[in-house]
């Protein structure tokens, strides 16, 4: 049985991955009264008098909302919310079981920007922050703008930021074991999704040398024009050579590749006319750019993916349980790029440099470790 028909058959037999469990035993007429009619009525009008109280007299404090339209669940596509359950389903675990946080899926059945704004909105005094997930490119984009712009706790749209923070994390790693600064490197990044630009903003505010992104079409650069708003931010920020051309072009003399694409779209000539110990991050799942065993005989120095079977997997789960509990714990109302850049440093700090090797640039993804290294960076950044 391979591992589709096995996770279909766990499924079957788990019918649902999380439950609600009660933390207020009722047993005797006086829980039931505690927690319940009528005792509960002074709960309920101390949070009218002052409604920061809902963090204390309410699970508020620990509860996200991962909400989906199921408009870019995994590699399937728009498939829809109620199909991308088991996916929302499986996030709450992780959240779970990684930083003790609780959460709850929200499936929302719509692709209207606004209305799923105005539904997130009306839903959003029940919980402590709000992971979006699995939604298009480029609505994503403005679903999540509008959402911080009206709302006072977190919004966080997993696919872009969480990838992003990652990719910094093993990215800082890689760069110290190919002695190279951040600074000196040029980074290409293939692929200007949801996930591509939120990795090149990201790595900007880094300290990148510079940034070449990649997209359907070629290279993006300044001289162009580009219907998609972030298209037409990014260039000007970018590719400081003004470079035209396609993927090859772009990875010529590259030091690092990352790639949030499809599967084989990188080639062992592209590979070998990069820089000196070039590092690629091939992340296309479940077949990447390049196969790692390709690439490393074509040179490159690193190799990272998005899958388990393979060393350096630059997996999210890495960042999202801690980075919401760091929130959570300040009561952040908003996540701010020092709150994601402190998430990256944590991540990489979990490899002592004298540890790290050309198969061992980021932690496992079951480390549990993490998630209270990386909210304790998280919380801190907050704060000041």
């Amino acid at each position: 049985m391979d591992i589709k028909e096995e996770a279909l058959k766990k499924h079957y037999e788990w019918q649902g991955k999380i439950e609600v469990i009660s933390r207020a035993p009722i047993n005797t007429r006086e829980d039931l009264s505690m927690a319940y009619t009528p005792g509960v009525a002074q709960a309920c009008l101390e949070i009218q008098k002052k409604p920061e109280l809902s963090y204390e007299l309410t699970r508020r404090k620990n509860l996200v909302a991962v909400i989906t339209d199921g408009t870019a669940v995994l590699g399937l596509g728009d498939i829809g919310g109620l199909a991308g359950m088991p996916v929302m389903e499986g996030k709450c675990c992780l959240f779970k079981e990684f930083a003790g946080v609780d959460a709850f899926p929200l499936c929302i059945k719509s692709k209207d920007v606004d209305e799923i704004v105005h539904t997130i909105e009306l839903l959003s005094d029940s919980f402590g922050g709000i992971n979006l997930e699995d939604i298009a490119a480029p609505r994503c984009f403005e679903i999540e703008r509008k959402l911080k712009e009206r709302l006072d706790i977190p919004v966080f749209h997993d696919d872009q930021h969480g990838t992003a923070v990652v990719v910094g994390a093993a990215l800082i790693n890689a760069a110290k074991c190919a002695g190279k600064k951040l600074s000196d490197m040029t980074v290409v990044i293939n692929g200007a999704g949801a996930a591509g630009m939120a990795i090149g903003n990201f790595l900007l505010s880094l300290g990148i040398g510079d940034l070449i992104m990649v997209d359907l079409c070629g290279i993006i650069n300044r001289e162009d024009s580009y219907e998609n708003p972030a298209h037409e931010d990014i260039k000007n920020r970018s590719n400081k050579n003004c470079r035209k051309g396609k993927l090859a072009d772009a990875m010529n003399g590259a030091d690092a590749f990352v790639g949030v694409s499809r599967p084989k779209l990188v080639t062992p000539d592209m590979i070998k006319s990069m820089a000196e110990k070039p590092i690629v991050f091939a992340m296309a799942n479940p077949t990447p750019e390049i196969m790692p065993d390709e690439a490393k005989a074509a040179g490159a120095f690193i190799v990272g993916t998005g899958r388990s079977d393979f060393p350096n997997q630059i997996n999210n789960v890495l960042v999202f349980p801690g980075l919401f509990k760091g929130a959570l714990s300040v009561r952040a109302k908003r996540i701010t790029e020092e709150m994601k850049q402190a998430a990256a440093y944590a991540i990489a700090s979990i490899i002592p440099d004298d540890e790290i090797t050309t198969e061992n640039i980021i932690a496992s993804a079951l480390d549990k470790r993490v998630a209270d290294t990386v909210a304790k960076a998280v919380g801190e950044a907050y704060k000041e």
